[in-house]
């Protein structure tokens, strides 16, 4: 290349960065958004009773939806958990107990949602306590005799004067300890508690026939799973509980406690900044807790809510509550769990699903890659909320019907709901490496705010262990250049040999000029 043609070369390498530098700027996208917005809770998905309360609650309390229609599907877990499985496929089974976990900030109003959707659990409770009572009171005085009986012919034995006891009497005392060892007081029934410690938990699960649920506006039972009362996490319970696996404890001291099929529901608010924290929590999601959650990070509508809002009517408060007292009473005393079959038709429809899922946990091309510890738990979750729609839409004889296409289809938009908040939860508490490595380069140029900088610069300004090559920073320049953060500039041409210029990029003028930057808010937005 001749002198003339290198000149009029700067001058064209010259002129497609002045013409790049004068190109405007669209707003960039906050980082976490993933350039979408998450949806709203389908309430059209739930069973028209239910859907109706939900939006009558959300309306009366001035909050988004997902609140109530969360506690809502953990309302319904905590009357039928433990006493209905699914029959996925061949041994496939689902209990139809979940956890659920909704973030809201402070002022939310989640206080009175949870009143108002777990209201009738409470007045259910108390009917079982006054329904059980009377064979409380006949058991605890059978008992009170049988022991009576037992010491007196234990005593006519021992006073009978043979050496070693009158084989009789005490063939006669054996009989009688064993009746009164055989008769059983039935515990009181408790279907609902706030914060319960792990040990306590077990407890009660225990006495209850497996099934127990933990609902709460306030996380405080993350602090106690963490170790507050025992400096350890303890979450054997809270594991087995959703997974229905068989939970053993043997404590000194103590009588064993054995539970077959355990089901624990989890109801659970709790502050945006609180789901960072269980991310850092030893074993919360090594252990595979985090991964049994659904999430829902519903929009704040603080200052934004009407002063007088519609009450919620009568007629749908009275529909909810006998149709959600009459599940627990129908429910409660199944000792084998229901077993729920899938139509025919909806067969193929799960199927699909569950293809489409499989495509969505292959490395690097599916979007639930990244969590794939949650979504290999995608599909039985979505198995569960069938298998609870199911239960509310046919209150009196749900084992006797199968689940329809439509409840398949349901609980899969419920369940896409899900995944899709599940994306922004985790990419909040740092799931996806792009996405950490797009914030790490986000705030160092936040803090140096330059106009340009090379990858060169960039790497000796943030060069850690995490980012031990040039090459770990690629997937965060593209995600920042693909949220219009920054530009990728034309390389020069290379002149002679040696190394080549690093790239360079240019910076939006937000973080450069001082200009007011769009929000970047958590992945709740």
């Amino acid at each position: 290349m001749t002198s003339a043609d290198q000149i009029l070369a700067a001058v064209g390498a010259d002129q497609q960065l002045a013409a790049l530098h004068a190109q405007p700027w669209d707003d960039p996208v906050p980082l976490g958004v993933r350039r979408r917005t998450l949806p709203t809770f389908p309430t059209d998905a739930l069973p028209e009773w239910v859907g109706a309360m939900v939006a009558a609650v959300a309306e009366e309390t001035q909050t988004p939806p997902d609140l109530a229609a969360c506690v809502a599907l953990a309302a319904l877990s905590t009357a039928a958990g433990g006493r209905a499985l699914v029959n996925v496929r061949g041994s496939w089974v689902e209990p139809v107990n979940i956890f659920t976990v909704v973030a809201m900030p402070p002022g939310s109003r989640k206080s009175p949602v949870f009143r108002a959707m777990t209201q009738p659990l409470l007045a259910a409770e108390k009917d079982l306590i006054e329904r059980i009572k009377p064979r409380i009171i006949e058991a605890e005085l059978a008992l009170r005799v049988a022991r009576a009986a037992a010491e007196k012919t234990a005593a006519v034995a021992a006073n009978s004067g043979k050496p070693g006891g009158d084989p009789d009497k005490l063939a006669e005392a054996t009989d009688a300890a064993m009746v009164a060892e055989s008769i059983t007081v039935p515990v009181q029934p408790k279907l609902v508690v706030d914060d319960v410690t792990p040990e306590t938990a077990t407890s009660l699960l225990a006495a209850q026939g497996g099934r127990l649920a933990v609902l709460s506006a306030e996380g405080e039972i993350f602090n106690i799973m963490a170790g507050r009362y025992s400096s350890t996490p303890n979450l054997g319970v809270f594991l087995k509980g959703h997974a229905g696996d068989m939970l053993r404890v043997d404590r000194q001291g103590r009588p064993a406690e054995h539970i077959d099929r355990p089901a624990l529901t989890l109801g659970i608010a709790v502050q945006p900044e609180v789901l960072a924290d269980l991310a850092r929590t030893p074993g919360f999601r090594g252990k595979g807790l985090l991964a049994r959650i659904l999430y829902a990070i519903p929009p704040s509508n603080v200052g934004y809510r009407e002063a007088e809002p519609d009450p919620v009517p009568d007629r749908i408060t009275e529909t909810y509550a006998a149709n959600l007292a009459r599940l627990v009473s129908v429910m409660h005393d199944w000792d084998d769990p229901a077993r729920l079959l899938l139509a025919p038709d909806a067969r193929p429809v799960f199927l699909a699903h569950r293809q489409r899922t499989e495509e969505r946990l292959r490395p690097h091309t599916g979007d639930l890659a990244h969590i794939a510890d949650w979504g290999s738990k995608y599909d039985g979750a979505v198995a569960r909320i069938a298998g609870l729609l199911h239960l509310a839409q046919h209150i009196e004889d749900g084992y006797r019907h199968p689940i329809s296409a439509d409840t398949i289809k349901a609980a899969i938009t419920i369940g896409e709901y899900y995944a899709q908040h599940a994306l922004a939860v985790f990419d909040a508490m740092g799931a996806d490496p792009d996405l950490e490595a797009a914030r790490t380069i986000h705030a160092w140029l936040e803090k140096h705010r330059p106009e340009q900088f090379t990858v060169r610069q960039l790497f000796n300004g943030i060069r850690s262990a995490t980012y031990r090559k040039v090459a770990d920073l690629r997937p965060g320049l593209e995600l920042l250049e693909e949220h219009g953060w920054i530009r990728h500039q034309p390389a020069p041409e290379r002149k002679g040999p040696g190394r080549p210029p690093s790239p360079t990029y240019h910076v939006h003028p937000c973080l450069h000029a001082g200009a007011q930057p769009p929000s970047t808010p958590p992945a709740t937005q």
